[in-house]
């Protein structure tokens, strides 16, 4: 399988958590420079994951709510 299948099984928790460790080790730094831009590169991909989860909770939000006002 590869990493972005992977990626794609992640809950919104797991990404969340990962995402908060990959911001921690680019925050205590001694990476070098190379490792940094792999680091955010994962963070940018954990955050669109974060951002897929949410904007579909907002979506069935939106519809029970449109269902209720019907």
């Amino acid at each position: 399988m590869t990493d972005e299948k992977k990626d794609e099984r992640l809950s919104y928790e797991q990404a969340r958590a990962e995402l908060a460790q990959v911001v921690e080790r680019l925050e205590t730094g001694g990476t070098s420079l190379e490792e940094s831009l792999a680091l955010w590169e994962r963070g940018e991909r954990l955050a669109e994951i974060c951002q897929r989860w949410l904007d579909g909770a907002r979506a069935r939000i939106d519809a029970a709510r449109q269902r209720a006002e019907d």
